[in-house]
């Protein structure tokens, strides 16, 4: 399978890549897209004509944010709902709400190295519970809505941090490894990749097809609990080259058909034999690993009640 590669690269934002793209009439939801680079995730998508949900934990405290975009993308439809992925209760209340064909799904929504070990409503670590299974259960919710678009793309945003941990299938919670913040980050973005995985093999019959991405080191809110970012100056990006990743794996007709793969810097990365020390990123083969993600994918099948 050769590499994918595309004209757009480190320095291009998400407003490069869907230029001369239009995507009116496109139902497209955001996980988290109030804020960080989901908040430019949106804007672009918006800017190009899409309908846009956002998904967010707490819809009133982004209602400013809203106004912002309703202004700056004049006739555009945006809507928020309210969605805590921690909690799968949360997210079934979510799919019970929605109705229609959904053409994107960019799960996004995220969170970071929490000091302590952290347990969800349902008894699951965190960071796994929000940044992965919430987004499982949503998805898996979702499948006849991205069905009925007749093409659709669901986006997994990973992370370079997927390397300093694989999915510890034997041990999700960490009721026997001891937990650390950044182990159960990797952990939980290595999860992430391999739904992209699973849901190629799985539903491409229903023209749903997934890639992974790396959005690369941008300073948001997510850095909260690390004391800020540790990538050298030269290898960070604004949340508007940090978005472009996202729209191009949900919207360009580059990516037409294609699952199951991982990118960053608007191309396909490549595997990487163990975890580098200058950032110059790539992945780990058992974050896409076919069965790794079949694996997972039974598992958080169970846990969820999929």
């Amino acid at each position: 399978m050769d590499r994918l590669t595309t004209p757009f690269g480190f320095y291009s934002t998400a407003a490069d890549v869907l230029r001369s793209i239009d995507l009116t009439g496109k139902r497209i939801m955001v996980t988290g897209g109030a804020a960080g680079i989901g908040l430019e995730t949106t804007r672009a998508l918006l800017l190009a004509g899409a309908h846009v949900t956002l998904a967010v934990r707490r819809p009133d405290a982004v209602a400013a944010v809203v106004e912002e975009l309703r202004g700056q993308a004049r006739g555009a439809a945006v809507d928020v709902r309210s969605l805590d992925l921690a909690d799968v209760r949360s997210v079934q209340g979510f799919v019970d709400g929605w109705s229609g064909p959904l053409h994107a799904l960019i799960n996004n929504a995220g969170i970071m190295a929490l000091p302590e070990r952290q347990l969800s409503p349902q008894g699951f670590e965190l960071q796994f519970a929000t940044n992965y299974l919430g987004h499982f259960a949503l998805t898996w919710g979702l499948r006849d809505a991205l069905t009925l678009a007749n093409g659709a793309r669901v986006v997994s945003i990973s992370s370079s941090g997927h390397l300093f941990s694989p999915v510890i299938l034997d041990d999700l919670n960490f009721d026997f490894v001891p937990y650390t913040p950044i182990g159960a980050y990797g952990q939980s973005k290595s999860a992430t990749a391999l739904m992209s995985v699973a849901i190629t093999r799985h539903w491409a019959d229903r023209g749903i097809v997934s890639n992974a991405l790396n959005p690369g080191a941008i300073a948001t809110g997510l850095q909260r609990h690390t004391g800020g970012l540790r990538t050298p100056v030269e290898r960070r990006k604004t949340p508007e080259q940090g978005a472009a990743t996202s729209v191009l794996l949900a919207a360009s007709p580059l990516l037409e058909g294609i699952g199951g793969r991982y990118f960053e810097d608007c191309n396909e990365a490549t595997s990487v034999t163990s975890r580098p020390t200058d950032f110059s990123g790539g992945y780990a083969a058992y974050a896409m690993d076919g069965e790794n993600a079949e694996r997972l994918w039974t598992i958080s099948q169970a846990l969820t009640g999929a």
